[in-house]
């Protein structure tokens, strides 16, 4: 029987380690690869052609979202699942926005990431249950949330922001000049009818995106 080659992206080795280990206790997946970043993946892709991707999405460089991008553009049939440290329903959403065909979180039972991985290999769409559950909730009271108006760089920087970052610190890791960030800054404000990086602090926990 042919087994589900898989390839695990994620910036921590230990990381990779747990769910390498995790997934070869099954009997019909392999792992084929390792990646420690977006770039790194799209190196190795070639070479190795899994046939599922399974990425974290909070990585140096790149990082995930712009990752799936890149990934699709150049290998459009690419099975992609996130496997990420976010429980909320804001980056369950961009993933799938971006090309992504399924998203758990790192706390998920062994048996949920095993069957997210046999589901996106099929071609189907996976959700972890509570956060499809969170979605169709979303969905169903009609509620619109306001990040969802921001590109995906500006949700980035917005979330570093959020952090506490200045925006050097931003411009240093994701090889930006300032300028371009204090241009997103600016937008991110506008969009978010927000004056400081307090309010957008106040903002973030409010979606659940980062702790209070």
């Amino acid at each position: 029987m042919k087994k589900i080659s898989v390839m695990l992206v994620d910036d921590h080795a230990v990381v990779r380690m747990g769910f390498k280990l995790l997934l070869q206790g099954s009997d019909d997946i392999e792992v084929l690869g390792e990646a420690q970043s977006g770039e790194d993946a799209l190196k190795q892709l070639q070479t190795l052609a899994p046939d599922v991707l399974i990425m974290d999405i909070s990585m140096p460089g790149m990082g995930g979202l712009e990752a799936i991008g890149r990934v699709l553009a150049k290998y459009p049939q690419q099975r992609i699942l996130v496997l990420s440290a976010h429980e909320d329903i804001m980056h369950a959403r961009r993933v799938l926005k971006a090309g992504a065909s399924g998203y758990v979180t790192k706390r998920s039972a062994a048996d949920v990431l095993m069957q997210a991985v046999r589901a996106v290999y099929k071609g189907q769409v996976y959700l972890e249950p509570e956060v499809a559950q969170a979605m169709a909730v979303e969905q169903v009271s009609g509620s619109k949330n306001p990040l969802d108006a921001l590109s995906e760089k500006e949700f980035k920087v917005f979330l570093e922001l959020a952090k506490g970052r200045s925006v050097q610190e931003i411009a240093d890791a994701m090889s930006l000049s300032p300028r371009t960030i204090g241009t997103h800054l600016y937008n991110i404000k506008q969009k978010l009818n927000a004056s400081n990086s307090a309010e957008l602090a106040i903002i973030a926990i409010r979606a659940g995106l980062i702790k209070p």
